[in-house]
């Protein structure tokens, strides 16, 4: 018997490894809600593009297999995709065959998107199931009515991306056919991972969890796929050590008070994080849904022109990095390219980064939790005219969905859904960022708001300016602040602007200082044409960096950037993530300003 055993144990972990070597990206993408079953969907799919739009006319829903093979979660015009298609995608569909497993009966079964550009339409056995909108957030398609387990299932997912429409977010996929300035590549279609995943018909759905450091708590609100008399069992945890533990009813109406004593904070230097772990029990004290997660102590705000990390004036040394790969696009390779970009960070000097025009996957913040480096959560707005009502209507639905998404993560500190709206006029663009700011408090209240990026502020609680001058005494003097005059912006003599008022004064974005090699350099850019030599590069660094030590008030910086993109070449890195100078050098510059 135990012979018999060992076999099949040695059969499920043989298993396993060849589940992880062949599957790309393996790991659970939803790190902060995690469930035991699930099934990854990453992998090959077959797939078509649909140049004339006339998919549904050719019945294209009800396809069995296309003509072409492509790798999930690999956008296709990545090489990692296997097929580099790098023109226009404004329609393509994809197919593949869904097994659902017999002992998932009696369960809801969802069918989980990391993310889709744009929209995506769900298809199972030719019958329509769900659209979406969005080109960065994350959705789930209840399957339940639609599969039967023990069953194979025919999933086709139709995607459309008109990215020159003015309607939809992009982000800095160029609207041109050649990547041109600091827009790059585009990306269509899936590109982030596809999962199944098992759920109990009254299990939780979601929780909102907000740290509450001066009371010494940590707050839950749970949401149920269905309310009953089932019982919601949270243990907070320190290790093996249990901190605080609540029952309540299942729901959606309760609220979970756990008591922190002796409270461990997180900060980037120190990000200690606490473990939690959600347990849903039937009428008899069954677990009937499971839920891994974590938390951490912190807290985040802004007063008297200064941003305040657990009570403390904190600055801010942010990097801007816009998460593209070489191979992958908008994909990383691996959760360790993830997790590099994080350390590259941190070696080169910063404390966090403004993850700039992209809406980062969750697995990004949650190495970011864990490392200790804060974060900024832009959206890809460019591409967007936000003067139009339609693209404004787009807009809300993709960003709230990312809020609520990311809104658990203790790193994330800074949302910031627009940046450079410089074409933005005095109607619907007002509107807009009204209604974006207030959205955002709405769903959360626990942290700053950064209207654009870049000035063109209407509603904001950060005063963000763009200033790549380059000498030191002269962006000094732009960056000082006199009582009674305006600072300094970049959009002037608007009356339907926001003026200053207070509010921390950051430039987030800075530097840019171009170097690449000799070869590169006739379809290339930085800010500021290139340094001679590395000691004038660093020479030039440092000035900037005591322009700020000048400027009191001001109270945060963003470098551009952590690596080359393309053909915009002002990294700290190359665009493979080696070094381009002496980092340590680098690093100690960057860190003059604690």
């Amino acid at each position: 018997m135990r012979r018999i055993l060992a076999a099949a144990m040695l059969a499920v972990l043989n298993c396993l490894v060849c589940f992880s070597a062949s599957t790309p990206r393996p790991e659970y993408p939803r790190p902060q809600f995690e469930r035991a079953q699930w099934i990854n969907l990453n992998g090959t799919w077959t797939f078509d593009f649909d140049f004339g739009k006339s998919g549904k006319d050719r019945n294209l829903q009800s396809a069995e297999k296309f003509g072409k093979n492509i790798t999930v979660p690999f956008c296709p015009e990545s090489k990692l995709s296997g097929v580099e298609y790098t023109d226009f995608i404004e329609q393509m569909w994809y197919q593949r065959n869904l097994s659902i497993p017999s002992d998932w009966s009696g369960k809801k079964i969802l069918l989980n998107f990391g993310a889709v550009d744009y929209c995506a339409e769900i298809y199972i056995d030719g019958k329509f199931v769900q659209r979406h909108f969005g080109g960065s957030s994350s959705f789930s398609v209840d399957l339940t009515r639609y599969v039967q387990p023990g069953k194979t299932h025919n999933l086709v997912v139709c995607v459309k991306d008109d990215l020159r429409s003015g309607l939809q977010t992009g982000g800095k996929q160029c609207g041109n056919y050649y990547s041109g300035g600091c827009s790059y590549t585009r990306t269509t279609g899936i590109w982030q991972t596809v999962w199944l995943e098992a759920v109990a018909k009254n299990g939780l759905k979601s929780a909102f969890v907000r740290p509450d450091i001066d009371q010494q708590q940590l707050v839950i609100e749970p949401e149920f796929y269905n309310e009953s008399d089932y019982t919601l069992d949270i243990v907070l945890k320190d290790g093996n050590k249990t901190v605080a533990k609540k029952s309540v009813k299942c729901c959606n109406s309760s609220v979970v008070v756990l008591p922190v004593k002796n409270m461990k904070l997180w900060s980037p230097e120190s990000p200690f994080l606490y473990d939690l772990i959600y347990q849903v029990k039937d009428a008899g004290g069954k677990v009937v849904d499971e839920v891994k997660s974590y938390a951490g102590m912190r807290k985040v705000h802004t007063a008297n022109g200064r941003f305040y990390l657990n009570n403390q004036p904190y600055f801010q040394r942010l990097v801007l990095d816009q998460g593209f790969y070489p191979e992958g696009i908008w994909t990383a390779l691996s959760d360790e390219a993830l997790k590099n970009d994080i350390v590259l960070g941190k070696e080169a000097g910063f404390n966090g980064a403004r993850l700039h025009q992209k809406v980062f996957e969750e697995r990004y913040y949650y190495w970011a939790d864990k490392l200790g480096y804060i974060t900024w959560g832009e959206s890809a707005s460019w591409m967007l005219d936000v003067n139009r009502e339609l693209a404004a209507r787009n807009f809300l639905t993709e960003w709230s969905e990312v809020v609520v998404r990311d809104r658990n993560h203790p790193s994330l500190v800074t949302w910031t859904p627009f940046n450079e709206t410089w074409g933005g006029g005095p109607d619907v663009y007002v509107r807009l960022i009204q209604d974006v700011y207030n959205l955002t408090k709405a769903i959360d209240p626990t942290r700053p708001v950064n209207d654009a990026s870049g000035d063109n502020h209407v509603l904001t609680d950060i005063w963000s300016v763009h200033n790549y001058e380059q000498d030191r005494a002269r962006l000094t003097e732009q960056l000082k602040m006199t009582e009674g005059v305006e600072p300094y912006r970049n959009a002037r003599d608007r009356d339907y602007l926001a003026v200053y008022e207070g509010q921390p004064y950051m430039v987030d974005e800075f530097g840019g200082i171009p170097w690449m090699a000799e070869a590169d350099r006739k379809d290339s850019w930085g800010y500021g044409g290139m340094p001679e030599n590395a000691e004038a590069f660093y020479k030039r660094l440092e000035a900037q960096i005591d322009a700020f030590i000048d400027s009191p008030h001001v109270c945060g910086f963003c470098y551009t950037q952590l690596t080359d993109v393309e053909q915009e070449k002002n990294g700290v890195y190359y665009y493979d993530r080696t070094p381009k100078l002496d980092m340590k050098r680098i690093k100690a510059i960057f860190e003059k300003i604690k």
